[in-house]
C-alpha cells in the first residue's frame, strides 16, 4: 500500500514539473500598406453661393389699359424687341388720327401762307401793296411754319406713346411666369413677366470677413454639386470692399458659363481654392484616435519580419478621403490601410500594395 502511494505521489511531482507546451505566434496578417509620398494638397474653403441672371428684367408697362393680347407663354425663348403683350391702345390710336389731321390742315395753311408771301412780295415790287400788307403775309407765315412745326411734333408724341401700348422684350432670354390674363386693367405699377438670360450666371458668394482677407481676384472659384463633385469652374471677378454690417460677410462674384441648366436665384454649393501645394496625405481609414491623440501603423522591418508599430501623427485638413500630414511622417514611409482594428504594435504582417489615393483635400 506504501509503495502505491509513493508511486503516485512521484507522478504527481513529476507531472508540476514538467513545462506546457510553448504557444505558436498566430500566423502574420496580410495587410494593405501604403507608401505616403508627397502629393498635390489644395487649401479650400466651401461656401453657399446664390445664381443670378446678369440680364435679368421685370417687366411693367408705361401706360395704364386692358390688356387686349398675350403673344408668347410661360418659359417661351425671345429676342430683344419682340413683342410680348399688347395693351389696349384704340384711345390713343384716335389721338394719333387727329394729331395727323391736325397735321395735314396745318401743312395745308403753311403752302397758302407762302403762296400769299410770295404774290405779296412781287405786288409790293410793283408798288401795288403797302409794307404793312407785306409784313402781315410774313407774319402769316411764319405763323403757319409754327403751327406746322407744332403739328409734326405733336404726332411725333403720339406714335411714340402708341409704341408703349406693345410690351417688348428689352433682352433676349426666357419668358417667366405670366402674371396677367386678357381683359386685366394694368397700370404702371403691375408687373406683368419677367424675362431672364440664363446662359452667363453670376455666383453671389457669402464668405465671412475672416476668410475673404485672403480672397483675391482671378481666384479660382468652383460650383458644386451636392456629392461634391465639380459642376463649373470660373474666377473671382469682384470682392466688396466692405463687409455687410449685421452679417459680418463679404460679397465675392464670380461668372459662369451655364452649360449644366442651372437657374438664376439657385442657391449652390461654392468652392473657393486659397492655394495649393504639395505635401503628404494618408487615408482617412488608416487614422485611429486614442485619448485625443491620433496615429497610424507604421510598417517597419525587425528581425527579418515586417511589423506595424503605433506611430502619432499630427493631422491637417480633412479631404474627401484622405487628411493631410502636419506633422510624424515621412516621404518615402509605409502605414497600415487595412484590418486595423486587428492589429497590434509588433504584429508580424504580410504586406500588400494598397489602392491609391482618391481625392484631394
Amino acid at each position: 500500500m506504501r509503495l502505491v502511494m509513493r508511486a503516485v505521489l512521484v507522478a504527481m511531482v513529476v507531472a508540476g514539473c514538467s513545462s506546457p507546451p510553448a504557444k505558436t505566434p498566430p500566423p502574420a496578417r496580410e495587410v494593405d500598406v501604403l507608401t505616403v509620398v508627397p502629393t498635390e494638397v489644395r487649401d479650400t474653403g466651401e461656401f453657399l453661393g446664390s445664381l443670378m441672371s446678369r440680364q435679368s428684367v421685370s417687366l411693367q408697362p408705361i401706360v395704364g389699359g386692358y390688356v387686349r393680347k398675350i403673344l408668347v407663354r410661360p418659359g417661351a425663348q425671345v429676342q430683344a424687341g419682340q413683342s410680348l403683350l399688347e395693351i389696349d391702345a384704340r384711345q390713343e390710336a384716335a389721338a394719333l388720327d387727329s394729331a395727323r389731321a391736325q397735321q395735314q390742315s396745318a401743312s395745308s395753311s403753311l403752302e397758302l401762307a407762302e403762296r400769299t408771301l410770295a404774290r405779296t412780295q412781287q405786288l409790293y415790287q410793283e408798288g401795288l401793296v403797302s409794307a404793312q400788307e407785306l409784313e402781315g403775309a410774313q407774319a402769316s407765315l411764319q405763323a403757319a411754319q409754327a403751327s406746322a412745326q407744332s403739328s409734326a411734333a405733336s404726332v411725333s408724341q403720339r406714335k411714340v406713346q402708341l409704341q408703349f401700348y406693345e410690351v417688348k422684350a428689352p433682352v433676349a432670354g426666357t419668358v417667366g411666369d405670366v402674371l396677367v390674363r386678357v381683359g386685366d386693367y394694368v397700370t404702371a405699377a403691375t408687373q406683368l413677366t419677367t424675362v431672364a438670360q440664363a446662359e452667363v450666371l453670376e455666383v453671389s458668394i457669402a464668405v465671412p470677413a475672416e476668410r475673404a482677407r485672403d480672397v483675391k481676384v482671378g481666384m479660382p472659384v468652383e460650383l458644386l454639386k451636392s456629392n461634391g463633385e465639380v459642376l463649373l469652374r470660373s474666377e473671382v471677378f469682384f470682392i466688396a470692399p466692405q463687409a455687410d454690417g449685421r452679417s459680418q460677410l463679404v460679397d465675392v462674384k464670380a461668372v459662369f458659363q451655364n452649360t449644366v441648366g442651372l437657374r438664376p436665384n439657385e442657391l449652390v454649393r461654392t468652392r473657393l481654392v486659397y492655394g495649393v501645394r504639395e505635401a503628404l496625405q494618408v487615408p482617412a481609414l488608416a487614422v485611429t484616435r486614442q485619448s485625443g491623440q491620433t496615429f497610424v501603423f507604421a510598417v517597419a522591418e525587425k528581425e527579418g519580419q515586417t511589423v506595424v508599430m503605433r506611430k502619432p501623427v499630427t493631422l491637417g485638413p480633412l479631404g474627401e478621403t484622405s487628411f493631410v500630414v502636419e506633422a510624424g511622417l515621412s516621404h518615402g514611409d509605409r502605414i497600415a490601410t487595412s484590418s486595423l482594428q486587428a492589429l497590434r504594435d509588433g504584429a508580424a504582417i504580410k504586406p500588400r500594395p494598397a489602392p491609391p489615393l482618391a481625392g484631394r483635400p
